[in-house]
């Protein structure tokens, strides 16, 4: 088997990456930065240095990842980009990098891993989104938005691309205890509810590409709590929201 991983050189990605090699798969990471590799000592192991914005960049490195192979069975798009905004506080570049990353980059990811797969008639492509893009609010964040545009891409996608024996799964996570989350908050998570693990988030990942399922929310506490609060007046639901990230911000 041959798996690709757009942003597989830390986190969720790279925590997938070393699944998979465990299984004895082929696998391709690409990210922006491979210094950020823990460790490179494995054997079915290909890093590559890459830009999802890019088009050109992503494409190249898929391309050379399978030129010696005979297909591609998985593509996984971990790659994100993240900037706080709630009082509207962010700079253009800021702004700028979510967009091109989190929206321009999931549709040249998914465009680069289609036509990798066209002639297969089979083939898995899997995008990492976010559980705060199953809300839909007016005054929610930017990065809000653009995970919800991610949902949206990859629903797109999926109808486009079940005739062709290609399946489509969108990963929707609550926080999962990664070194960036860490990073973001100071190594202080204590106000990030129903926290998963990497080692459990990489487990419900492939089992759910495995089973090509379409839309998989976790933890279930946090997909539930999602889905009670999307049942609120908009007004309502502004408030609560606006609160809870102040809250959260506030040391």
């Amino acid at each position: 088997m041959n798996v690709f991983i757009a942003g597989g050189t830390s986190g969720i990605g790279y925590s997938l990456a070393k699944h998979y090699l465990s299984k004895g798969y082929c696998v391709g990471i690409c990210g922006r930065n491979l210094a950020k590799i823990e460790e490179n000592n494995f054997k079915n192991l290909q890093a590559f240095q890459a830009d999802v914005s890019d088009m050109n960049s992503i494409s190249s490195v898929l391309e050379s990842f399978l030129l010696d192979k005979q297909g591609l069975d998985i593509f996984i798009n971990c790659a994100g980009s993240y900037a706080e905004d709630v009082a509207g506080n962010i700079s253009y570049e800021e702004a700028e990098e979510m967009l091109q990353t989190n929206i321009s980059g999931t549709v040249n990811c998914f465009e680069a891993s289609r036509k990798a797969m066209k002639n297969q008639k089979n083939g898995s492509i899997t995008v990492v989104a976010s559980v705060s893009g199953i809300l839909e609010y007016e005054n929610s964040s930017l990065y809000t938005k653009t995970k919800r545009s991610v949902i949206q891409i990859a629903e797109a996608y999926r109808r486009a691309l079940k005739p062709f024996g290609i399946s489509v799964t969108t990963i929707a996570p609550g926080y999962v205890d990664t070194e960036k989350l860490r990073q973001l908050n100071q190594n202080n998570l204590g106000k990030k509810p129903f926290l998963t693990n990497l080692e459990t988030a990489t487990h419900i990942i492939s089992e759910a590409i495995e089973n090509k399922e379409k839309l998989i929310i976790f933890p279930t506490k946090m997909k539930w709590m999602m889905r009670s609060l999307s049942l609120l007046p908009s007004s309502l639901l502004n408030m609560i929201m606006f609160r809870k990230a102040k809250w959260m911000k506030n040391d």
